[in-house]
């Protein structure tokens, strides 16, 4: 019978910690960008766009739900609020306003409900997973990133003319729904408007006449961890203007494998999700 006792409480225990983890839903937009259901301050039901590039809250003023139970400053700040997604309920949740967001969003939420715990990006299954201890990473490989100012930033190869690499940092910008954005410097440094496949391009000019040129190529090879892309849809800008100061990793290449962050957010784990050999999105 003790034996019985010892091996049902050890059996309990392994149980528990395996269900020590929760889970949110999400829905993913023709526009790749993830959309999570929420109840803010129990009144106020939003749609929420992910933003992996920041760490609190926001709500747009373009919403088709209204925020009416977010109170804000003079500074477009409110602070003390309480958020539930699913059975996850999150206190003292700060809300930024009037900024923009994605299609179908009236909102923007941040890699918070994540922290101190290692979190999983679940493209396969539609849902983030939140876990108290890292889970089974067989199948998976490591990329080293550097979280700086809330967002994730690693290191990946460009295949630009012939078999040179050259590497380039990108941000995670899960609001971008593109497959990668190069910054104004390595667009320059690395002359794309020369070497690269341009197969669009458009030009806008600001109230002083500079103007601003949105290009879109082809990049031959590009190279994540093991993983090697051919022919993928890039974007990049042109012009008097610079205002791209850093280069974006978005939703497009993030939908490609499933993630899971460590707590510390020095690793990423990656491996292909059912999009991986999926048509790139068109910009």
């Amino acid at each position: 019978m003790l034996k019985q006792t010892v091996l049902f409480m050890l059996l309990s225990a392994g149980f528990c910690g395996i269900k020590a983890q929760q889970t949110i839903p999400f829905r993913i937009t023709k526009h790749h960008n993830i959309i999570v259901k929420s109840l803010v301050n129990k009144k106020d039901s939003l749609d929420l766009m992910f933003q992996i590039a920041m760490k609190d809250y926001s709500i747009s003023p373009d919403g088709k739900r209204k925020a009416g139970h977010i109170i804000f400053n003079k500074e477009e700040l409110s602070d003390d609020n309480t958020v539930q997604i699913g059975k996850i309920i999150q206190k003292n949740v700060r809300f930024f306003d009037n900024q923009l967001t994605g299609y179908e969003a009236d909102g923007k939420i941040g890699t918070g409900i994540f922290e101190g715990k290692a979190f999983k990006i679940d493209y396969d299954n539609n849902q983030f997973v939140i876990y108290d201890k890292m889970p089974d990473l067989k199948g998976y490989q490591p990329v080293n990133i550097i979280l700086e100012d809330d967002g994730f930033y690693l290191a990946a190869d460009n295949i630009i003319d012939g078999h040179q690499q050259q590497e380039a940092y990108f941000v995670l910008q899960s609001g971008f729904s593109g497959a990668l954005l190069y910054s104004n410097e390595f667009a320059e440094a690395k002359n794309l408007d020369k070497k690269l496949k341009i197969t669009g391009e458009r030009t806008l000019k600001n109230s002083e006449g500079k103007t601003l040129t949105t290009k879109q190529a082809i990049l031959p090879y590009f190279k994540l961890g093991n993983s090697v892309f051919k022919d993928v849809s890039v974007g990049f800008f042109s012009g008097e203007l610079k205002t791209q100061n850093v280069s974006y990793l978005g939703a497009d290449m993030l939908r490609r494998f499933i993630w899971i962050f460590d707590a510390e957010r020095k690793t990423a784990y990656i491996k292909p999700s059912k999009y991986f050999s999926e048509p790139y999105y068109k910009m």
